[in-house]
């Protein structure tokens, strides 16, 4: 299986060829590899910017879950009130 032109030293021109393909290919995958870092502190920026407002949106629960609570009782004594008033 050996060829007469492995002894000589010179490539063939699969040889050559698949060579040019695997540089292609790792170049492509360098490339791939950076844009990943670049995406990765992208994501670790947003994520930062999001972890500062986490306190304001713990404090604009509390105040929703307040608000929420206040109209409620009223509701149920003013049903019970209209009821009491139809008896």
């Amino acid at each position: 299986m050996a060829s007469t032109n492995g002894a000589s030293g010179e490539k063939s021109y699969f040889e050559q060829q698949r060579e040019l393909l695997v540089g292609d290919v790792a170049a492509s995958l360098e490339n791939v590899l950076q844009n990943m870092n670049r995406l990765n502190r992208s994501l670790e920026g947003v994520i930062a910017v999001g972890n500062e407002f986490s306190q304001v949106e713990g404090l604009w629960s509390q105040f929703e879950n307040v608000m929420a609570k206040e109209p409620e009782a009223p509701k149920e004594d003013t049903k019970e009130g209209a009821q009491n008033d139809r008896s």
